[in-house]
């Protein structure tokens, strides 16, 4: 008698989309450039090899270790205007720019969905006051937006996490009502209503578990567009200010330098679209990958 081979048991959902995610070779790629951004800044004080502060105008402007003009080999990526450590102040900027965007997108996400949640399953003068809020801010060019609340607050860190923010969460609450208005109307939710259950615990025990993974891919591609608006406003001015060495600071440092020591503002800009490019497709095989509606035929 040949023995009967059980079959496996049937993976979760979870399960499944994280499959799909590994089998992603793209999306595997980025998040693990991604990992070693993070990694970066997380050991940024231990792996920078010089003060990202300590200026000496004798090493100013000196040329990457690959130049044949170059004349600090300590110095692998050069020196800024100022005689500071170019690789020191990209590892320390990573920290800056990975920080505001973890900050930002994290607290965004939670005031985001609560308001959802609320506007879409309370709906009446709840969903009307939230609706109009939200389509007020869309309203304002993401930018401008920015720019206009620093001008008002003054630069830095804390400022610049406060004006993202109060523009960064209504993209989360787009999605939560949306999501919440199509949960609103299924059975389990029908049932937990016909049992007595109170609004609250419906949503943050019903519907909140069923929209936690379109909001974490939301969450995940918008901190790609967070990095670029605090690399932004640092160009201008008007985020981090010195000595913290920030990524759009440095490429502003640099502009005046293009041609004579164009790895001043080239290198930050180049970290920026890696990790911004990385995050954008990282991002968008977990949206492949969580999305049940493209696996359905599968």
């Amino acid at each position: 008698m040949s023995a009967s081979v059980a079959e496996p048991p049937p993976l979760s959902p979870t399960a499944l989309a994280l499959r799909r995610l590994a089998g992603n070779r793209t999306a595997v790629a980025a998040s693990l450039v991604v990992l070693l951004f993070v990694l970066l800044a997380v050991f940024a004080p231990w792996i920078a090899p010089h003060d990202p502060a300590d200026a000496d105008l004798f090493r100013r402007l000196c040329a990457p270790a690959w130049a044949a003009e170059n004349t600090e080999p300590g110095y692998w990526l050069g020196c800024d205007a100022l005689g500071r450590d170019i690789l020191s102040r990209l590892i320390h900027g990573a920290r800056v720019s990975l920080s505001v965007a973890a900050l930002v997108v994290c607290i965004a996400a939670v005031i985001g969905t609560l308001a959802g949640l609320a506007a879409g399953y309370l709906r009446g003068w709840t969903d009307t006051i939230v609706s109009r809020l939200v389509d007020t801010l869309l309203g304002f060019p993401y930018l401008v937006f920015a720019i206009g609340l620093m001008a008002m607050m003054g630069p830095g860190l804390h400022n610049i996490v406060l004006a993202l923010v109060l523009k960064e969460w209504v993209f989360t609450c787009r999605v939560v009502r949306g999501e919440t208005l199509a949960a609103r109307e299924q059975d389990y939710v029908e049932a937990a209503r016909a049992l007595g259950c109170t609004p609250r615990h419906i949503m943050l025990r019903e519907i909140l578990p069923n929209v936690l993974s379109p909001v974490l891919v939301v969450a995940t591609f918008r901190m790609a567009y967070v990095i670029i608006m605090e690399a932004s406003l640092s160009f201008l001015g008007l985020g981090v200010q010195p000595p913290m060495p920030s990524w759009g600071s440095m490429v502003a440092d640099g502009r005046d330098f293009l041609v004579d020591a164009w790895w001043v503002s080239t290198l930050p800009g180049i970290c920026i679209l890696a990790l911004v490019l990385s995050i954008n497709l990282a991002s968008q095989g977990m949206r492949d990958a969580f999305d049940p509606r493209l696996h359905q035929s599968s």
